[in-house]
């Protein structure tokens, strides 16, 4: 199963001095190149005992502070985040051997940003937000498509209201780590760690 990467090498003097607007360029590029999810991430939380978890989740919005994502508060990997708030993502494009990692403290945004969020979800997303909580037990999945059409004819005709438990996180970077696959496993690895309200980048060995 061992594969050979072939693409360009990563330059220190190719990237931007700024690691967001590097991610920026290296995500719409693999939106160009049409790649599947683009913009699922794995997402690493730990408990307050330091027990890790991990699991995909969908990256909704990136700005200057960070990367934002959506999920129940009451969800274990919401529970967790409240115990402890700090997590790493990993994005990883393999038809372009490219790979991000980041390392940062997460906050929950506004209830308004979450309600501005939710509306433009489709109307099937928003039913499935309120069929359970996320990760409770099910008996089976009709009991699971039952409760969806019962909160299906609830609101029919209504907007469907978010949960008060659905809530928007952003992760605050700290270090993010941008890797290129190369021939004979001379990855390149460049590392961006904040300092004060700049950064500092670093190539790191393969």
């Amino acid at each position: 199963m061992r594969v050979e990467y072939t693409f360009e090498a990563l330059h220190d003097g190719d990237v931007h001095a700024d690691p967001l607007v590097q991610f920026d360029r290296w995500f719409r590029a693999a939106v160009d190149a049409r790649l599947d999810l683009p913009n699922a991430m794995v997402l690493a939380t730990a408990d307050s005992s330091g027990r890790p978890a991990a699991r995909y989740v969908l990256l909704k919005e990136l700005d200057e502070d960070g990367f934002v994502f959506y999920t129940h508060a009451d969800s274990p990997k919401g529970l967790q985040l409240e115990e402890n708030p700090r997590a790493a993502l990993v994005f990883y494009w393999h038809p372009m051997h490219r790979q991000v990692r980041i390392e940062g403290t997460v906050e929950m945004l506004a209830e308004e940003k979450a309600d501005e969020y939710f509306r433009s979800r489709p109307r099937g997303s928003q039913v499935s937000a309120r069929v359970a909580p996320q990760s409770s037990r099910m008996e089976s999945r009709d009991h699971l498509q039952r409760r969806a059409r019962e909160v299906e004819q609830e609101f029919d005709g209504a907007p469907v209201p978010r949960p008060g438990n659905w809530r928007g996180y952003r992760v605050r970077p700290e270090v993010i780590e941008f890797w290129q696959g190369q021939e004979n496993r001379l990855h390149d690895r460049l590392e961006y760690r904040r300092r004060g309200k700049g950064w500092t980048v670093t190539r790191l060995a393969p």
